[in-house]
């Protein structure tokens, strides 16, 4: 015998269970790693942190860089930016300075430009095995700090595998394309939401977050939405049985 269905009317409060926080960024942005220190730092000091899923989504800022970039970094901001290579060397003595404040050590001398198609599809394939976060930051800190090639994939298997993943895995993966298209759809809905710029945060699936913005914005952010997200539970006011002494109110015994 199957039970009644309960009366359209009858008050069941629900709410998510988590609290989701999707980032697009890049490897190749300073920026991004300096956004993914400033939510953990507000991710810290959030009541709800074991309730918050964070997942990142790919986002090339220049999707036709080549694998070799012959120029060194000041050279190629200066023709980017249409600035002095002195110029734009301060620009990445600024960056570097900025980086600090948030605890992350900036080598630009070391670093090898190149495509980062490959690196983003190796976080996809790390996301299917728990390790998303931990691959993103092996790969920032590989790019920004250690000089690392993240174009080639001798470089990823082996960066793949210090984080967890298998390396006949990985290479297979990347050789066969397995998740192009996983990064390809992560930039058109990019597109779609009109970022146009990262680090980007959407939190809650409502609310959207631009730039690396400092720990307690993006703390008042993540306690917005979590308030209009889950309800408060409800507060007894009155001690028991108040508004009820003559029993009128009970539940009769139908013993």
């Amino acid at each position: 015998m199957t039970a009644p269905a309960p009366p359209a009317s009858l008050f069941i409060p629900t709410a998510p269970a988590q609290l989701r926080v999707d980032v697009w960024s890049d490897i190749a942005c300073p920026w991004c790693h300096i956004g993914k220190r400033r939510l953990e730092a507000a991710l810290e000091r959030f009541p709800q942190r074991d309730a918050v899923q964070v997942v990142w989504h790919s986002f090339e800022l220049d999707p036709s860089a080549p694998l070799e970039q012959p120029a060194s970094m000041p050279e190629h901001l200066a023709r980017k930016y249409g600035r002095s290579v002195q110029e734009a060397q301060g620009m990445m003595d600024h960056m570097t300075r900025m980086a600090a404040g948030d605890g992350l050590e900036y080598h630009f001398e070391r670093t090898r430009m190149t495509n980062t198609f490959l690196a983003h599809q190796l976080i996809h394939l790390a996301a299917g095995r728990g390790l998303q976060d931990a691959m993103k930051e092996r790969l920032l800190l590989a790019y920004l700090n250690q000089g690392e090639h993240i174009g080639e994939i001798d470089t990823l298997v082996r960066l793949g595998q210090e984080v967890g993943l298998d390396a006949t895995e990985v290479r297979a993966a990347l050789e066969a394309g397995t998740y192009a298209q996983a990064v390809r759809q992560d930039e058109a809905q990019a597109h779609a939401l009109g970022i146009s710029g990262v680090p980007f945060f959407v939190l809650g699936g409502k609310y959207g977050v631009s730039g690396a913005q400092e720990a307690d914005v993006l703390l008042g952010a993540l306690n917005q939405v979590w308030q209009e997200t889950h309800p408060a539970p409800l507060t007894l006011l009155g001690e028991a049985g108040d508004g009820c002494d003559d029993g009128s109110c009970g539940v009769p015994d139908r013993s």
